[in-house]
């Protein structure tokens, strides 16, 4: 594919948002690419590049209704959209990073490939305040792995009079989940804090540990498609078994909760090995209605009896 000859093609012969689109979603079809950080699908994929890139808010077409996708757009517009749809069709980049922002939770977020691309099933737990295992809210909140801080600053949202310590082993990735917190204004409540787990948080107790940790396994990271090796390794690559660090969560935890506070950890497709590896621990696995899986919660008396056995 001639992608000079493309990108001049679409400049000269198309004129509308609607052309720009079906173009868009012709051209990621014809690449075969994976869809997975925040689209599902090529159509949903070109309509978010295309708003962005015209500065438009993502929920302009609910607004306005399809008349838009008949706006007529200028040679620049048409460059800059062909130009971005030319990168993620040949070097396969996630969207979000090649328009530096995300959304989670309703909330938007900065991201670069120093930080993972936040698509967590934790978003309904948060939105629901995790009203099927706390009696009250939490004051005192972690979240470990935080990557770009997505995490953190959800949940201080969710609880207004919870402070967030927002954890992670990477001092480029906090460098992202400081931006995001100032960019939110939680400063004040979101705390970043360069730690190998919590082994720099002695002393400190929280109602609520939250953990979206590395957790692929060495099978499935060999299988991933190519968008995901944009994403930096130290968030995905877990060991053999996927659980390198939930091993050592689980035995720092009960420390670090207050007397009925809860672990929830993601380990996604790694449910399996864990539930062969800590057959007897008792592990509540949330059921979510919008899609999602292998999230565990667990309490601390839980915790504390499993490894007192």
């Amino acid at each position: 594919m001639n992608n000079s000859v493309d990108i001049e093609q679409a400049v000269n012969d198309l004129q509308t948002m609607l052309d720009m689109v079906r173009w868009a979603v012709s051209q990621f079809n014809q690449a075969g690419l994976f869809y997975g950080h925040g689209t599902d699908n090529p159509w949903d994929e070109a309509v978010c590049l295309t708003l962005h890139t015209l500065n438009l808010p993502q929920d302009m077409l609910e607004q306005t209704g399809e008349q838009l996708f008949q706006a007529r757009l200028t040679q620049t517009e048409k460059r800059d959209i062909a130009l971005l749809v030319q990168r993620r069709a040949q070097e396969r980049i996630p969207l979000p990073y090649l328009i530096n922002q995300a959304w989670f939770c309703g909330l938007p977020f900065y991201v670069d490939e120093r930080v993972l691309i936040p698509r967590s099933p934790f978003a309904e737990l948060i939105e629901d305040k995790f009203a099927a295992w706390l009696t009250v809210p939490p004051t005192h909140i972690l979240d470990l792995c935080t990557g770009g801080g997505c995490i953190a600053i959800a949940l201080a949202y969710a609880f207004e009079d919870a402070t967030v310590d927002a954890v992670d082993i990477s001092t480029e990735a906090l460098e992202v989940a400081e931006m995001n917190i100032n960019e939110h204004q939680l400063s004040e409540r979101v705390y970043p804090i360069q730690s190998d787990l919590m082994d720099a948080l002695q002393g400190q107790k929280y109602d609520l540990i939250i953990s979206n940790p590395p957790y692929v396994d060495a099978e499935d990271m060999a299988d991933l498609p190519e968008e995901f090796h944009h994403e930096p390794e130290l968030a995905l690559a877990a060991g053999e078994d996927g659980l390198d660090l939930v091993h050592k969560m689980l035995r720092q935890a009960a420390a670090h909760l207050t007397d009925e506070g809860w672990l929830f950890v993601e380990v996604g497709n790694s449910q399996f090995h864990m539930e062969h590896v800590y057959p007897d621990l008792n592990l509540q696995w949330v059921e979510f209605t919008r899609g999602g899986h292998g999230v565990f919660a667990i309490s601390r008396a839980e915790l504390v009896a499993y490894f007192a056995s």
